[in-house]
């Protein structure tokens, strides 16, 4: 496994991070199989376990949490997020002061353990001011709870106020965004994100790097039905069209002459950045784990790139 670092902090994540979401929604995987797949996520070196207070209403911050607690505490980096409304209540939502800190205990306590390594503010609160909302942070990092912070689907302006106020008020600074990024989905994070929090030290740990498994070539021949498509109308529309389609398959030929998968092909070329810190993939089974890590280890040569780039804009053969 290929470890880097959290932006400009001395915190190491692994290339490649396992997201939480296995007990979310429909696509919830039994408790035995999601120990098999934390299991050998750790035993291919994966440190870095994303998690959000949102997924199965705590569940998720549960389940991993269960499974983690076998593991020496300091071999892992967890990371929990807050912002989605808990429960009806006016107040159990969004990145007030009184959620914030209400919020990080009960992810503490459901993942059974003292501190966060990172706490994102899953996205931005239009209602409440993000000088609140960093003092909060600031707060929770003196008093242990939190080791980092950083901001989930913010936008460049958003990630630059926060930062310039920080800096101003002498408190810790958000050291991390977590934007959606992949082969398919590129413009927002290369031309508005990048151009701020680089030059800021913020790195990036991105989610759906696979687009939803569009990437994995598994839907060349249509929809299975036990796939994430099929459950999920709103990726199937977001992603099949078809000159995804075509550039999907297209990706093949390339994969197959480095040896390599289009998975491990589509997070090479999400990682071929050092803007990016890691890419938090979804497993069902643990040879999805085996296939994944082996893109940390992928260079891609410029000529690839640039034939890569040709397939992306559409570019004739």
């Amino acid at each position: 496994m290929q470890y880097r670092r959290l932006g400009s902090s001395g915190l190491k994540v692994s290339a490649i991070s396992l997201g939480g979401w296995i007990n979310y929604g429909e696509g919830k995987v039994a408790e035995e199989a999601a120990r098999r797949v934390v299991e050998r996520a750790y035993e291919q070196g994966i440190n870095f376990f994303d998690l959000a207070d949102i997924y199965g209403k705590g569940g998720a911050e549960r389940q991993m949490g269960a499974i983690l607690r076998q593991y020496p505490r300091h071999t892992l980096v967890i990371s929990s997020k807050v912002f989605w409304p808990m429960s009806e209540d006016i107040n159990d939502q969004g990145l007030s002061r009184k959620h914030i800190m209400e919020s990080i205990d009960k992810s503490l306590e459901r993942l059974g353990t003292d501190y966060l390594d990172i706490y994102f503010c899953h996205r931005p609160d239009p209602e409440t001011p993000i000088e609140e909302t960093a003092r909060a942070m600031d707060d929770l990092i003196h008093q242990g709870k939190v080791l980092y912070w950083g901001t989930s689907e913010w936008s460049a302006a958003q990630i630059v106020e926060a930062y310039e106020i920080c800096e101003r008020y002498n408190l810790y600074k958000p050291v991390v965004e977590q934007p959606q990024y992949s082969m398919l989905y590129r413009e927002r994070v290369e031309q508005q994100i990048m151009p701020v929090t680089a030059p800021r030290g913020i790195g990036l740990v991105v989610w759906s790097p696979l687009a939803q498994g569009m990437l994995t070539g598994k839907y060349d021949a249509g929809i299975p039905e036990d796939s994430r498509f099929a459950r999920e109308p709103w990726a199937r529309e977001r992603y099949m069209t078809d000159a995804n389609i075509e550039r999907v398959r297209r990706l093949k030929a390339i994969a197959d002459e480095l040896g390599i998968s289009r998975a491990q092909l589509a997070l090479a070329w999400v990682l071929r950045t050092p803007a990016v810190s890691s890419a938090i993939i979804g497993a069902t089974r643990p040879e999805q784990i085996d296939d994944n890590v082996r893109a940390a280890e992928v260079q891609l040569s410029a000529e690839v790139i640039e034939r890569i780039e040709q397939i992306l804009s559409g570019a004739e053969a």
